[in-house]
């Protein structure tokens, strides 16, 4: 773990190229394939320094190339020679970024976003919208949605039938494989086939699944998990998620649908969750259950605005209120138990934190840290690193945005996902 154990910021993380650096497991991936992603995840480089990062000859590498290049997929660039030295320029080769477009979208607690973003990765332009509150029908949901992309539309000048994709983040339990909703906070009922109605409407392939699997690929694309095989990723925002990168792959589970930290068991009959069940995770940590316990402090206090009324209730803590000040503490003893097993389950190299209730120091204290660290079995080796990004909200769209682009590199060049 970091000695301070403090926030950190996504700056400085390397910004050539979008992708992880490292080769996926690649399951029968084409080397053609694994050569295009080398390429985006780069940004910028050549045969000779593909042939070494792939161990693949340089005959293979250049007939690869060029037949990437007859598909108008990557394209030659010069390059600059090294200061000092004579002769033409190097040759390198780029992903040619108008090659397609993608939509990536949040469907949120508080406001939906979304973002394009062109073949190599980079953003566009970006939308966002505020979210109704709590479960919406699916066809007022749609309509937010309809809202959204106009919005974004005109922000880019970009007409929805220019976009080969669209990806989906949204809270809840998500049948990746058939873009079905089992449940979620945002969308009333069950079972719901998000992703055919969302082609039918939008003429468009749809590719949908949880919010904190975008939030995951946006650190293996863009963040600190673009050099790591394994890590996690723990979201605390009006829910609690996680996300787990294994082999440079993001793991969703035999069903598409594991990895729910949030509806892990933390107390036998206790405090009742969103999802009708009693003592989850979620139900002691996220803002909805501090909220709710926020009544007995704050007397006389509007409770309309959630928000509002978690910054009161934090700031009556910070001022010494010694009742708002267990509440917190109790939900950072929660945390800590919840990372705790993370760790002694799958042993991973990083955990990061993120999410928009990192504003608050509680989540990463040095009292919270202390509690992990009690709790997870002393191996006489170094434990998990635990980090905390304060990410804004468009980095789950942009991490949506990832999950279109990897099913279109999957389509155009021969991984079945």
């Amino acid at each position: 773990m970091h000695d301070d154990f403090g926030m950190t910021s996504p700056e400085g993380l390397p910004t050539s190229g979008t992708g992880p650096l490292l080769a996926r497991a690649s399951n029968g991936q084409p080397l053609r394939q694994q050569i295009f992603e080398k390429i985006r995840a780069e940004g910028q480089t050549s045969r000779a320094d593909m042939s070494r990062a792939l161990t693949v000859s340089p005959g293979s590498v250049t007939a690869l190339t060029s037949d990437l290049i007859a598909l108008g997929l990557v394209q030659q660039v010069e390059t600059q020679t090294r200061e000092g030295s004579r002769g033409r320029p190097r040759v390198g080769l780029e992903v040619v970024s108008d090659a397609h477009r993608v939509i990536g979208i949040k469907i949120g607690d508080q406001a939906h976003t979304a973002v394009i973003a062109d073949f190599s990765g980079a953003v566009m332009a970006e939308a966002s919208r505020p979210a109704r509150p709590g479960q919406q029908t699916p066809e007022a949901q749609l309509k937010e949605i309809d809202a959204l992309l106009g919005d974004l539309s005109r922000v880019s000048g970009m007409p929805l039938s220019a976009v080969s994709a669209i990806g989906v983040g949204i809270a809840g339990m998500v049948d990746h494989a058939s873009g079905i909703v089992a449940w979620s906070p945002r969308i009333a009922g069950r079972d719901y086939p998000l992703k055919s109605v969302m082609e039918q409407r939008f003429a468009c392939p749809v590719h949908v699944d949880n919010d904190t699997n975008m939030l995951t690929l946006a650190e293996l694309w863009f963040g600190a998990g673009r050099a790591m095989p394994d890590f996690v990723v723990v979201t605390i925002e009006h829910g609690v998620g996680m996300g787990m990168v294994l082999g440079n792959r993001l793991f969703r589970g035999t069903r598409g649908m594991g990895l729910e930290l949030g509806h892990t068991k933390v107390q036998f009959d206790g405090a009742l969750c969103r999802c009708g069940q009693r003592g989850c995770l979620e139900a002691y940590v996220a803002d909805y259950a501090l909220v709710r316990e926020a009544a007995t402090v704050l007397h006389g206090t509007d409770t309309t605005d959630p928000r509002s009324l978690l910054a009161q209730l934090y700031a009556e803590a910070t001022d010494g209120n010694a009742a708002a000040r267990a509440i917190f503490d109790r939900a950072s003893r929660y945390l800590a138990m919840g990372l705790a097993n993370v760790m002694q389950i799958l042993d991973p190299e990083l955990v990061i934190i993120s999410g928009e209730r990192m504003q608050y120091d509680y989540l990463y204290s040095a009292e919270m840290q202390a509690d992990v660290e009690a709790l997870v079995l002393d191996s006489g080796r170094p434990a998990a690193r635990i980090e905390t990004h304060a990410w804004g909200d468009m980095i789950w769209a942009r991490g949506a945005s990832a999950l279109a682009l990897t099913a279109i590199t999957d389509q155009l060049l021969g991984e079945v996902a």
